[in-house]
């Protein structure tokens, strides 16, 4: 690694441990189609593949919720206002 990579992996291992964690939750539900669920998970939360957003929603089905990705509180709220706009059931928590 060159030094500017390594003062770049410091900065962000630095901020990582001073700023709180949270995790956005999807709740399942009896109304909303896998395929809604999963088009919403890729809509609101943009660094999700097609392949996490199955597996979150299919874990989510199966067990009444998944932790769609952990992140900042800001970051946070926003995918989980982005989810509820359609209708998915979604909360955060600290990580």
């Amino acid at each position: 690694m060159t030094m500017p990579e390594v003062a770049q992996e410091r900065l962000q291992h630095s901020l990582t441990e001073h700023v709180p964690r949270y995790a956005v939750i999807l709740h399942n539900d009896d109304v909303n189609s896998m395929e809604h669920v999963v088009d919403a998970l890729l809509k609101s939360v943009p660094t999700l593949s097609d392949q996490d957003a199955v597996r979150v929603m299919m874990e989510a089905h199966e067990q009444g919720k998944a932790v769609v990705t952990v992140c900042p509180l800001e970051t946070a709220e926003f995918y989980r206002d982005r989810l509820l706009t359609f209708s998915v059931g979604a909360s955060i928590e600290p990580a």
